[in-house]
């Protein structure tokens, strides 16, 4: 980013930051994801979301495969600069169960082996 906030951010040791994703009407959390300073810019300057996907090692465009894409309303940092929250206008589901967020389940459904 050229005004520098990338560089005000904290950045985890693999270069990545926790990123909250959040519907800008519903105030609903849709789901979490990493974020890089690539994707941050990527998010910055097309308006869509952009992340870091940790098991594929790549830049992740939110719906570009499902069309289901955020458009980013507003991206907010947390009062320790290592978290970010973005206020989005999804154009379908978040999780990719097709559940509208990716936080769909009680801890009791949850089985811990």
């Amino acid at each position: 980013m050229s005004d520098g906030v990338a560089d005000r951010l904290k950045w985890d040791e693999r270069g990545l930051i926790t990123t909250v994703v959040q519907d800008a009407s519903t105030q609903q959390v849709l789901m979490v994801a990493w974020t890089n300073a690539e994707a941050l810019n990527l998010t910055v300057q097309t308006g869509e979301a952009h992340f870091w996907s940790r098991s594929r090692s790549e830049l992740w465009h939110k719906g570009a495969t499902s069309g289901h894409v955020m458009r980013v309303r507003e991206v907010r940092v947390d009062c320790d600069g290592d978290t970010l929250l973005l206020l989005v206008d999804p154009a379908g589901p978040a999780c990719h169960t097709g559940q509208t967020s990716c936080f769909f389940r009680s801890i009791h459904e949850v089985q811990i082996n």
